[in-house]
């Protein structure tokens, strides 16, 4: 004899057909809204799936450098435009050149199949004064830094006491690594380098040139060689516009 799975009667649905339909649509919006958010691009709310938070928590983690230790970003709480991506750029430019665009607050190093490994960079006003090409003249690893004599006579007060400069670690504001512009075979002092004020990423602060998480400028670090070309875009670039 077979004994059922259960010997208690199953209870009766006795709601109307029609309104379990209108409660399953109902609750679709609901469903749907849990894996996507809403991005407002001036003219219409458009969905765009939010990438797994996992993907981008591994990715800025806790890195032990050997000397040092830098520590994880809460990347819930960054933009997530200025997370490392690979995006679709289609340009001119050849496969392993760096575009950065400090007005659209993205650096690009071009990839192939019109593609474009995207970094979120923060800027000042000393990264907008260059524009054109060069080439990385050099890289350094926890590099040392001094103010410019421009810095010092802009903020004294901050500045002049850093005036002998600053060894390489944690708290030298060229971050973890650096790349030094160079055009005609001189030193641009246009710089591409960490930082230690995540939160900047984004936006323009007061000094220095092109920055970026320390986790991408030891990934983009990797990338790249001496000799890369690098473009630095102007105001109203001839490059695609990035969303």
């Amino acid at each position: 004899m077979t004994t059922p799975p259960s010997s208690l009667p199953e209870k009766p649905d006795d709601t109307p057909v029609p309104l379990r339909r209108l409660l399953v649509v109902g609750l679709l919006p609901m469903i749907t809204a849990a894996c996507t958010s809403t991005r407002f691009d001036g003219r219409t709310a458009v969905e765009q799936p939010w990438p797994l938070l996992s993907h981008y928590t591994a990715m800025y983690s806790e890195i032990d450098d050997g000397d040092e230790i830098i520590a994880a970003i809460d990347v819930s709480k960054i933009d997530r435009r200025y997370l490392r991506q690979l995006v679709d750029y289609p340009t001119h430019e050849r496969v392993g050149t760096i575009v950065v665009d400090p007005y659209q607050r993205f650096l690009y190093l071009v990839q192939e199949n019109g593609q474009a490994m995207r970094y979120g960079i923060g800027v000042a006003k000393a990264g907008l004064e260059y524009e054109g090409d060069g080439v990385i003249g050099r890289k350094a690893r926890w590099p040392n830094w001094a103010p410019t004599l421009a810095m010092i006579e802009r903020e004294p007060e901050r500045y002049r006491p850093l005036a002998a400069g600053m060894l390489g670690g944690i708290d030298n504001p060229l971050g973890a690594r650096a790349l030094y512009l160079y055009k005609n075979g001189k030193d641009t002092l246009y710089r591409i380098h960490g930082t230690t004020e995540p939160w900047s990423i984004g936006k323009s602060v007061s000094s220095g040139c092109i920055r970026l998480f320390n986790h991408d400028i030891i990934d983009l670090y990797q990338r790249v060689q001496p000799g890369s070309r690098v473009v630095v875009l102007g105001e109203n670039p001839s490059q695609p516009a990035s969303v």
